[in-house]
């Protein structure tokens, strides 16, 4: 009997996709919710893996661009059920965000400038601050274990948020350095040891009894050839029909090369995609990328879904020769294939060398260095959306290669404010959980708009 039938007896495929939608309909607070559902469900409850190979999975995801939680589903699903375990364990934990945030997305391009609708939204940003701030302090506690890397963060910030340094650029830099620190002063970059925890539960399906592959670069070229055209076909495809300065080829390429680039998870990107689809691509207004956020803060799955959120709005109020309903929804699909398909390729083309990347010293001070960076990304990102919510204007500096996006003082919102300190004391005070801060915070705003 062969390995692949084995491992199908002992995890029923259909079993397997059961306990996969189960997981994503509950993945909600950000990565770090959804590993701890994956964990919980599949470590703690089925027993399908050890917490051994679960975290060394996770270690492995987290080297690459992209939603490192998705990235994990894929790994464990092909782990459990060969290549389609991965296809489906990846396309059903993102699928009820999709819906979801596609459903949104229609009522807020259809009824957002009601007074009930913005009322809501005005609830609800200034709520995403806390969020991100949140955030930043738990990237910062796990990443931020020596002052060289404290270093590395702030000089991130200063980079993004003061001198405009490309997202791609800041990590790069970022990698070389963690490289060059952990060939000099290795201790510097080593993380932090864990005492393994003695209650874990016994894995039913032991580690040789998992999906493996050997790897060989026949293997990988007919990934490579396979997967790359199928990523990028409905990008040819927008390009050939609507022309490669439509807003459909603009988003397709733009979001192919940020799904390549997207290190340390959503927060870490969305400052570069706010900048690039407000002041660039003129897609939305400053205020509506925090509006995205929130949305997708509400909805499961991962929360670069954004991305979603902006194809939709940016093709519904530029859809060319398609009608403006028919262009956002093709926009939002195409967004979402190109962004999510690399987590595929990802996986299968690396999975079968883990083993050798779990030693590789080098590469495990790149990705710190690169961790070091995401907290000042993630802070920069909070300037971003607290400039853009606590007040109605702002103004660019641009002096040499000083680049500054500076709030107009004058214009402080006191009621977003106020539903801002509130969500702060509800996140890190009463440690409320996310879909709770924000029912919360769109009902204080909801409140207010219909007061005043």
């Amino acid at each position: 009997m062969s390995e692949e039938r084995r491992i199908h007896d002992m995890v029923p495929l259909a079993a397997a996709a059961r306990t996969w939608f189960k997981i994503a309909l509950q993945t909600f607070g950000g990565p770090a919710g959804q590993i701890a559902v994956m964990q919980r469900t599949l470590v703690d409850e089925q027993r399908w893996i050890g917490e051994r190979r679960f975290m060394h999975a996770l270690s492995y995801c987290m080297l690459l661009p992209g939603p490192e939680a998705q990235q994990l589903a894929i790994y464990i699903g092909w782990l459990l059920n060969g290549n389609l375990g991965g296809l489906i364990a990846g396309v059903l934990f993102v699928l009820p965000g999709v819906v979801a945030l596609l459903s949104l997305s229609a009522i807020y391009v259809g009824y957002g400038d009601t007074a009930v609708v913005t009322a809501l939204f005005a609830g609800l940003a200034p709520a995403v601050l806390a969020i991100v701030v949140q955030a930043v302090v738990k990237v910062a506690k796990r990443a931020l274990h020596h002052r060289c890397l404290v270093a590395i963060s702030a000089a991130a910030f200063v980079a993004l948020a003061v001198f405009a340094v490309p997202f791609p650029l800041v990590v790069l830099v970022a990698a070389l350095i963690g490289w060059g620190v952990g060939k000099v002063h290795p201790a510097v970059m080593a993380a932090p040891q864990r005492n393994d925890d003695p209650s874990a539960t016994t894995p039913l399906i032991s580690d040789d009894a998992l999906h493996h592959a050997r790897p060989t670069l026949r293997r990988a070229a007919l990934l490579l050839t396979v997967g790359v055209p199928l990523w990028l076909l409905p990008v040819a495809v927008a390009v050939v029909l609507a022309g490669s300065d439509s807003v459909y080829a603009e988003q397709g390429m733009f979001f192919s090369g940020t799904a390549l680039v997207t290190f340390g998870g959503a927060y870490a990107v969305l400052a570069f995609v706010a900048q690039r689809a407000v002041e660039v691509y003129g897609w939305l207004a400053p205020g509506e990328m925090v509006r995205g956020l929130a949305l997708a803060e509400t909805t499961p799955g991962p929360l670069i879904m954004v991305v979603q959120f902006v194809a939709f709005v940016g093709a519904f109020r530029n859809p060319g020769a398609l009608d403006p309903w028919l262009g956002a929804l093709v926009a939002s699909l195409l967004t979402t294939w190109v962004t999510f398909v690399p987590c595929f390729l990802f996986i299968f083309l690396g999975a079968p060398y883990v083993e050798r990347l779990r030693g590789n010293a080098a590469l495990s001070a790149a990705l710190t260095g690169i961790t070091a960076a995401v907290v000042g990304v993630i802070a920069n990102l909070a300037v971003y959306f607290a400039s853009h919510t606590l007040f109605s204007q702002s103004n660019d500096v641009d002096n040499g290669p000083i680049h500054l996006d500076l709030p107009n003082l004058t214009t402080l919102q006191p009621t977003a404010l106020i539903i801002s300190a509130a969500a702060v004391l509800m996140t890190f005070k009463l440690r409320w959980s996310i879909l709770r801060t924000l029912g919360a915070c769109a009902t204080l705003g909801l409140v207010s708009g219909l007061v005043a």
